[in-house]
Formats: C-alpha cells, sequence, structure tokens
C-alpha cells in the first residue's frame, strides 16, 4: 500500500495519520478536508473558545514541526464527492482525482438544521470553527435575548457560557426530561436542574412550530402556540453523518458508515473512523455510532492496524467516556447506561451538584456518573465490566 488517503481533516483523521506513521508505515498520506482550517479541537467551541478566552490558534492539535515529521500533503478548502474504490481514486468537489490505495473516511457528521430556516440571520449551529466564530460575534454585540433549541449536552454548554455572558437564556426540548436517553431520568433530572440553577429558562415537551421573522429571526413559535422573542436562536438537534459523497462507492451507509469491531467497512482497503463510523462497540455490544472524543483515537489505532495488516480485529474493551462543563460544573461519564441500569449515589450528594453514581445492571457495574469528582470517577470507571463477554471478542 503505497499510498493512502485520509478524507476528514478531524480529530479522527488526524489520530489516524499519527497511527499510520507510528506503526511504520513511511508511504504518501493526502489528507482531504472541507473546511480550511488543519485539525482543531472540537470540544472548546461551545465553551472556552465561544466566550473569547482562547483563540483558534489554541485549539490546533498538531503544530508545523509534528506536521512536517509527518510528511502529510494537505488538501484543505477541498470536498470529497465520489469514492470510486474500483478506480482507487477520491473525487474531489474541483473536479480533480486523488489516486490512492487505501482509503480513512473520517468526514465526521454535520449539523442538523430546521426546515425553512436558510437565509434567516442569528439563526445558528454549532459544529465547526466558522459556527463558533460566527455565533460568538453574535452573543458579545448586544443581543441579549438567546434561544437554545435542543436540551443535549452542545445545547446545554452554549446556554452556560451565554448565560456565563449576561444574556438571557431560554433552552427549549421536545423531550419531557433533558438526556434521558443518555443518563436516564433521575440523572437526567439532576444534570437539567443545571440550567435553572442559574437562572436558565427551561421548557420541556414542547417542539418548535418554527422561527419568526423576515430577513432576522425574532422570535420562536411553540408547538404548542407559546412564542418566545428572540435576537439569537441556536439550533442543537443533534447530528447527520457525513456520507452522501459514498453514494455509488459499494460503502454500506446506514446511520454512517457501516463497519465491523475493526472499522473495516467490506470494501477492500477502505476503513471508516470517528464520528461518521458506525461500528459494534468491544464494550457495549451496540452496533452504534459514537460521538466521543476519546472514541476518535480509539479508531483511530485500529483502523490503522486493519488498514496495514489487512486483518480485522477489535479494539480493547475499553468503557467509552464522555465529559461536558455546564455552569461550572464538570459531568463525566464513562459506560453504557444500558435499559434497565439503575444508578445508585455512592459519593457526595446530587442536591449539591458534587457526586458520583454507579449504574448496575443485574448487579453489574455497567456506567459511572459523576459530577464534579473526577477523582473518584477515574477510581471507579476502571470497575466498569463490559457487556460483551471476553470470549465473544
Amino acid at each position: 500500500m503505497r499510498s493512502i488517503t485520509v478524507v476528514g481533516a478531524s480529530l479522527a483523521g488526524l489520530s489516524t495519520v499519527r497511527a499510520l506513521r507510528t506503526d511504520g508505515y513511511d508511504g504518501e498520506i493526502v489528507v482531504v478536508g472541507e473546511e480550511r482550517h488543519t485539525p482543531y479541537d472540537r470540544p472548546p467551541l461551545s465553551k472556552d473558545f465561544l466566550k473569547g478566552n482562547v483563540d483558534a490558534a489554541a485549539l490546533s492539535l498538531g503544530d508545523t514541526e509534528e506536521y512536517a515529521d509527518l510528511d502529510v500533503q494537505w488538501l484543505l478548502g477541498e470536498r470529497a464527492v465520489r469514492l470510486d474504490p474500483g478506480a482507487r481514486t477520491v473525487t474531489l468537489a474541483g473536479g480533480r482525482h486523488v489516486r490512492t490505495h487505501g482509503v480513512v473516511i473520517a468526514t465526521g457528521a454535520a449539523a442538523r438544521t430546521l426546515p425553512g430556516t436558510d437565509g434567516l440571520a442569528g439563526v445558528h449551529t454549532l459544529r465547526t470553527l466558522d459556527d463558533a466564530l460566527a455565533l460568538r460575534a453574535e452573543l458579545t454585540n448586544g443581543r441579549p435575548r438567546l434561544v437554545v433549541i435542543g436540551a443535549g449536552f452542545i445545547g446545554a454548554e452554549v446556554a452556560s457560557t451565554a448565560r456565563g455572558l449576561g444574556l438571557d437564556v431560554t433552552v427549549v426540548e421536545a423531550l419531557g426530561i433533558p438526556l434521558e436517553r443518555q443518563l436516564g431520568r433521575e440523572m437526567g433530572l439532576v444534570c437539567s436542574s443545571l440550567h435553572t440553577d442559574h437562572g436558565v429558562r427551561l421548557l420541556c415537551g414542547t417542539g418548535v412550530a418554527g422561527l419568526l421573522g423576515e430577513g432576522r429571526v425574532t422570535g420562536v413559535r411553540l408547538a404548542d402556540g407559546r412564542v418566545l422573542p428572540a435576537d439569537v436562536v441556536v439550533v442543537g438537534v443533534g447530528v447527520r453523518p457525513a456520507t452522501d459523497w459514498l453514494a455509488g462507492s459499494g460503502v454500506p451507509v446506514d446511520d454512517g458508515v457501516v463497519c465491523d469491531a475493526g472499522c473495516a467497512t467490506g470494501v477492500p482497503g477502505v476503513v471508516a473512523v470517528g464520528d461518521v463510523a458506525r461500528c459494534p462497540h468491544p464494550f457495549t455490544g451496540r452496533h452504534a455510532r459514537i460521538e466521543h472524543w476519546s472514541n476518535a483515537g480509539e479508531h483511530a489505532k485500529t483502523a490503522a492496524r486493519t488498514l496495514l495488516t489487512g486483518v480485522s480485529a477489535p479494539a480493547p474493551a475499553t468503557a467509552p467516556y464522555f465529559w461536558s462543563d455546564q455552569y461550572g460544573v464538570r459531568i463525566q461519564l464513562a459506560g453504557y447506561v444500558a435499559p434497565g441500569a439503575e444508578p445508585e449515589v455512592v459519593e457526595g450528594d446530587p442536591g449539591s451538584r458534587s457526586f458520583t453514581a454507579v449504574y448496575r445492571r443485574e448487579g453489574t457495574p455497567v456506567a459511572v456518573l459523576s459530577l464534579n469528582q473526577p477523582k473518584f470517577f477515574n477510581r471507579l470507571r476502571r470497575t466498569l465490566v463490559p457487556a460483551v463477554p471476553a470470549a465473544a471478542h
């Protein structure tokens, strides 16, 4: 394999480049990135960067010296539009054909939008550095009323940051309890109460019928008929995996690129990593996309090994890990909150917003959630038991 093309200049893409070089690959590597930026860290976009505490340079995942050592050809500001495994080519929007022996799909996901909002000023999603730059300009430009649609982790972090900037913030969530799918009912209530603790209005159990305004947003109409005045609206209603460019390639797509546990797609010489990859997870046993920062690095090592050896083997059964910073509280979750898993507070008190809870299923610890107790959390996460028996690997 003399050349490998990584499509997606993301954390997952860069991590795979690093893993390839670490594993001894000395052939050509081309990285295609739709954004004009070299790889950057996304978690601060909704927090320190949105506040204005750090600049874009601080988000960079690599530096000039490392990139020189990695010996990568960067094609930034270029969008891949077609993959032809038979011809071994990746076609770019400008018509260029990149010939390659191996392909790493690391295109991630794009933020979902609300129908009918194209061209309406003041309406934002937050997925990219450019998204964050545009939103930051609005939040610091004397527009005091923000409505966040969606109380997931990104929506909650944006609400927290905006409240810290002094804005009047309302969060709208279609579910009756925010984060119930991720944390369960009891802990979903605890974490979502952080909004009301800090003077943010939280409206649950109602959808959005549409946005008001001509040229610029002026309000949000809810499904129950209420209207919320708004100077700025942030839409945080999930993401859509970036797989359109794979149509006709033979790469299986179903809510992401369908892979085996070794990140192989079934098409020779093509692997997928990061948010776009839907793989069986060796810890949870679920065949699903996992949109966690830590997952990108795990995928990278696995995919690089699969691509270079031709043998697809799962990664170690490490518990998925996620964190979120909201209103000065560090929320950490490891493992998988499986249906039927019940949380037990083993340290601290939920009322103080400083506690650790272990989720058990049939007596077995399968997940741990912590608010502002990182040391206790790190100790307990090592005790979690995979849903998939080791023999099944």
